[in-house]
């Protein structure tokens, strides 16, 4: 797993340093500089891919497209560099890259120093254990794509820019062709089996009650349908653009937590997005017990009901055993400097019992703010 990652003048970070835990959860502001850290794994990951990590990072690819290094440089930088560290255990491993005035009109950084390829052959940043989960996801369709190389032999939910619009081919090869079975520690008792679609329709109920998801295979395409069971009978199934937009939203997040091995690395952005509160809170449950089976999650979120999720998991792990060790957790705050220009990442540590230690100002109190000025305190 990943326990470190550092950011030289990437965009709004000058100089930035997170420890990173099983479960690491970025808040913050609009423009905080949240997506600007999964930028920055994202980056290294394209690189590596297109083989040219060790000559330089490549700015635009098939998981994201940053354009100009202008466009990447930090405003604030006062060195005529750029790097990122990553540290998985053994020891840091960092690039630097060339930028000085005359690359910035280029779409590539040339690389100054960079660790012994060797180095990363482990890490899940650069393997097939990995997913990367956007925030513009696939929207709702009659049918989707087919990629065999991506999904089964890469393991991947998506073709481009995290956009999990494979979701249902990779959910018929690995439920039901495969068969695949869910680590122990994800396995919900309401599950009729311990495989994948059994587990994936477990907890999209936890999300939406009574759902059942299957998916079809065509001749040049998959389809998912969605049905209800209601007082021991099942309704017709729906085609995905007659159900809610958050079913849709929610399943690649339900299926790669439940799809992945121990050590896999996800990214994930605005999970509750299209999500009613309370199913927001149930995600950010199923998030953290994700975690605690040891797989690295990295997960940007606005919403307060995510969070509650997640110290909900600690404090029924302290109770109950289930849920996620708080000591497991990295939680930040992401706010701008006092210069506007520059990030600031404040760390709030979960301390027992589901509370934090401290409340940044900002840290999720707009509701207090809103509740006091209408109750007129």
């Amino acid at each position: 797993m990943l326990r470190l990652l550092h950011i030289d003048n990437y965009k709004i970070h000058k100089h930035l340093r997170l420890e990173l835990g099983n479960l690491t959860v970025l808040t913050g502001l609009n423009s905080s500089g949240k997506s600007s850290v999964i930028q920055s794994l994202l980056l290294l990951r394209q690189s590596y891919q297109q083989n040219v990590l060790n000559e330089g990072l490549s700015l635009n690819g098939d998981l994201l497209s940053i354009g100009l290094c202008r466009d990447a440089l930090c405003q604030m930088a006062d060195e005529d560099y750029m790097s990122f560290g990553i540290d998985g255990g053994h020891g840091l491993s960092t690039w630097r890259w060339d930028a000085s005035d005359g690359v910035l009109g280029k779409d590539f950084f040339s690389l100054l120093q960079g660790p012994d390829p060797k180095m990363l052959q482990e890490s899940s940043l650069f393997t097939n254990n990995f997913q990367y989960i956007s925030a513009a996801r696939q929207e709702p369709s009659e049918s989707y794509p087919l990629n065999t190389n991506m999904v089964e032999s890469r393991r991947q939910l998506s073709q481009k820019y995290g956009k999990c619009e494979l979701t249902a081919h990779f959910l018929y090869h690995f439920g039901v062709a495969k068969k695949l079975s869910v680590l122990p520690g994800l396995v919900h008792r309401a599950g009729e089996s311990a495989e994948l679609l059994a587990q994936v329709s477990s907890w999209q109920r936890v999300i939406s009650p009574d759902v059942v998801v299957t998916p079809e295979k065509g001749d040049k395409s998959y389809s998912l349908k969605y049905a209800y069971e209601i007082g021991g009978d099942t309704t017709p199934a729906y085609s995905a653009i007659n159900v809610g937009f958050g079913l849709s939203y929610a399943l690649p997040i339900v299926v790669a937590l439940l799809a992945s091995e121990r050590d896999s690395l996800l990214l994930i952005e605005n999970p509750e997005a299209h999500l009613h509160e309370a199913a927001q809170s149930e995600l950010g449950m199923m998030i953290a017990r994700a975690a605690e089976a040891g797989i690295q999650v990295i997960v940007e979120t606005h919403s307060n009901h995510v969070l509650n999720g997640i110290l909900m998991a600690s404090k029924r792990f302290e109770e109950e055993g289930i849920g996620i060790d708080r000591n497991n957790v990295k939680l930040y705050y992401m706010k701008k400097a006092a210069d506007g220009l520059q990030s600031v990442a404040e760390e709030v540590k979960i301390v027992g019992d589901g509370k934090i230690d401290h409340q940044p100002e900002g840290f999720f109190t707009r509701q207090d703010a809103d509740m006091t000025y209408l109750l007129g305190f």
